[in-house]
């Protein structure tokens, strides 16, 4: 008796945890549920991304930084008189419009050849 009773006990728990399992894993397949896995990589990947990118810049400045050092352009110029270096422009200013010409009637010409004459 006892030993039928532990069997049913046993086959019950089984049932039940394979049972919260299946459902558990069936939740997680769920267009909502693949939908939000989807959003919360996509937002870790782009923090990791921004971290990268990050890292990446501080290590521009430095090289940047130690080849300033070495070329001697960190230094401050050794005459006063002159002028500090001018920045130009990158991209000229565009040129005037022209007056627009006024439109004429005349029909366009066809190089058609094999138009009646």
């Amino acid at each position: 008796m006892f030993r039928r009773t532990f069997w049913f006990s046993a086959g019950a728990a089984a049932g039940v945890w394979a049972t919260t399992k299946v459902n558990r894993k069936l939740r997680q397949l769920t267009p909502e549920s693949l939908a939000a896995q989807a959003a919360d990589k996509a937002v870790e990947a782009g923090h990791r991304l921004r971290e990268f990118a990050l890292d990446v810049r501080a290590g521009m400045l430095q090289r940047e930084a130690e080849l300033g050092e070495a070329l001697g352009l960190e230094a401050a110029p050794e005459d006063p008189a002159l002028p500090a270096p001018r920045r130009t422009r990158a991209v000229e200013p565009p040129a005037p419009a022209r007056p627009a010409r006024p439109r004429t009637t005349r029909t366009p010409r066809t190089y058609n050849r094999n138009e009646d004459h």
